[in-house]
Formats: C-alpha cells, sequence, structure tokens
C-alpha cells in the first residue's frame, strides 16, 4: 500500500509514489500533485511549510 501524502500547496492527498514532483526544505522532504503546485512552493517555500 503506497503511503499518502499531502501536497503543502493545494493540500491534495496523493500517493507518494505518484507525486508529480518533490522538493526539500529545511531538512524536509515534501510531495506535489502537480508541476504548478512544485513551482508555487519553490518560490514561496515558506508560506507553505506547516500549512494544511
Amino acid at each position: 500500500m503506497a503511503e499518502k501524502v499531502k501536497d503543502p500547496v493545494c493540500g491534495m492527498e496523493i500517493d507518494k509514489e505518484k507525486a508529480k514532483g518533490s522538493a526539500s526544505h529545511m531538512g524536509k522532504s515534501f510531495y506535489f500533485c502537480s508541476d504548478s503546485c512544485k513551482q508555487k512552493f519553490e518560490k514561496e517555500p515558506m508560506k507553505y511549510m506547516g500549512t494544511k
């Protein structure tokens, strides 16, 4: 069973293995449902840290 993670930008719950992208910030990994969400996060990571 795939591990579920939450996209920090849109809040969508996704399978970690099926994520469209990932990024690391401050030693933590984040996973995204789309390239668009990943780009938004990379532009302003602190905006999305610890939200949703």
